[in-house]
């Protein structure tokens, strides 16, 4: 138990220390702001201000945290041994930023709610980001700021006992897409014999056929060999269906057959099943309603797990949906073609709004990567980059998410880096 004494306790201080203090390292925390109280105190204490109240362990705010709303801010990086730091205080303070509002500033995605230039599909674009910008995207800064302080207080309270902690592995399958062939509808199927006579796709022809007379199974349905590697091993995996329309004509399918619920349902019987919201949906608290409420008729259970078509994030309004709609937990923390974290942490973190100034029950996955992103950036290092990336989240025990297709793991395709990233890099760390 650590006390913590501020002269004024906001929300968004009992938010970010929570999260650093608990989520991150494991301990509790209680707040004071009664100076005789704080003095009395025996146990492991520090204080969080603009000034030290004597010579104790003193933590310098750089005044984020005492604000409410939104406003400009100017946001100078510095080199800070092996990584970053940014909102410099004073020599006063134990460590040389406010790594509390500078946490606080990544998580709740601060510059995500500034003006900004977003792409084409309305996302907030990696190279926007003051991470990409500075050079610390493929640091879990927020993280091995945590494990600074942590330091710190070990170093003046030995005493502490901060419980271990490891590694967690807990890759993501996006199947907006379940079958290549299967289930497309008599139209669907034949436009697709056309497309591919139009392209000389003559192999696709020949493919589609056999998987519709039975012959062969459908290149893209990989499911049970997914469901087969994860019941071997330590790590959680969550797979997310679309049900809502996709925005690609080829893409999209009858999500109406029966055959196509008891594959949900098939997969849900081992493993999390989550809802990937329709790029519609995500304009539309009707429609998000309405194919949540067709996901739980299918699985007969609630829907705990979410994710955006296209990543889309638009805050605050998609994610106070997702509160108001009671689904807990979210995975489209993450820029689709860049590599990095997106809110500087691999530590599942609860959503600050910060326009009514709260916590809100919803938890946000942040995912290290998605396969995409190797598509053209990065195709001839994926082994050493993914490795990385790991190395990475080891360091500070957080939680490696990648985010993968089950196109991802067709034997037809030239996917055996993929194959073999899922089935046996990823199981060394799940132990």
């Amino acid at each position: 138990m650590l006390l913590i004494y501020t002269q004024k306790l906001t929300p968004r201080i009992s938010y970010i220390f929570k999260h650093i203090c608990l989520r991150i390292l494991g301990i509790d925390v209680i707040f004071t702001s009664v100076i005789d109280e704080f003095i009395a105190h025996t146990g492991p204490k520090i204080s969080y201000g603009k000034k030290p109240l004597g010579n104790e362990m003193f933590f310098q705010s750089d005044g984020l945290l005492e604000q409410q709303g939104l406003e400009a801010i100017e946001v100078t990086v510095k080199k800070w041994n092996n990584t970053y730091g940014f909102f410099s205080v004073s020599n006063i303070s134990t460590l040389p930023f406010d790594i509390f509002a500078a946490s606080f500033f990544m998580l709740t995605r601060y510059e995500e709610y500034l003006p900004h230039v977003k792409d084409e599909k309305g996302r907030f674009m990696a190279s926007e980001s003051l991470a990409y910008k500075e050079g610390f995207l493929q640091q879990p800064i927020v993280d091995i700021w945590a494990y600074i302080f942590k330091e710190k207080l070990l170093s003046a309270f030995p005493e502490i006992n901060f419980p271990a902690k490891k590694i967690a592995i807990h890759p993501v399958i996006k199947a907006a897409q379940p079958y290549a062939y299967k289930q497309k509808g008599f139209f669907r199927s034949l436009v697709g014999y056309f497309h591919s006579l139009a392209r000389g796709k003559f192999r696709e022809i020949i493919s589609r056929t056999q998987v519709l007379i039975g012959y062969k199974r459908d290149p893209i349905d990989t499911f049970k060999w997914m469901i087969n590697i994860a019941n071997r091993s330590n790590f959680k995996l969550t797979v997310f269906f679309l049900l809502g329309n996709a925005l690609s004509f080829n893409e999209s399918m009858n999500t109406h057959r029966q055959k196509f619920k008891l594959l949900i349902k098939y997969v849900s019987d081992y493993k999390d099943v989550g809802l990937i919201f329709s790029y519609n949906a995500l304009k539309n608290y009707n429609v998000l309603k309405t194919e949540k409420r067709r996901m739980e008729e299918i699985t007969n259970r609630a829907l705990d797990s979410s994710m955006n078509s296209e990543f889309l994030v638009n805050l605050p309004d998609i994610y106070r949906h997702l509160v108001e709609l009671e689904v807990y937990r979210d995975f489209t923390m993450v820029f689709r073609d860049t590599i990095g974290f997106r809110a500087g942490t691999c530590t599942p973190f609860l959503f600050y709004d910060l326009d009514f100034e709260i916590k809100t029950p919803l938890v946000v996955h942040p995912a290290a990567m998605t396969t995409f992103a190797f598509q053209k950036k990065y195709a001839s290092d994926i082994d050493k980059i993914v490795g990385q990336t790991i190395a990475e989240v080891e360091k500070v025990n957080g939680t490696f998410t990648m985010i993968f297709s089950n196109k991802d793991f067709s034997s037809e395709a030239n996917n055996k880096v993929w194959r073999a990233i899922f089935s046996e890099k990823l199981q060394k760390y799940a132990v």
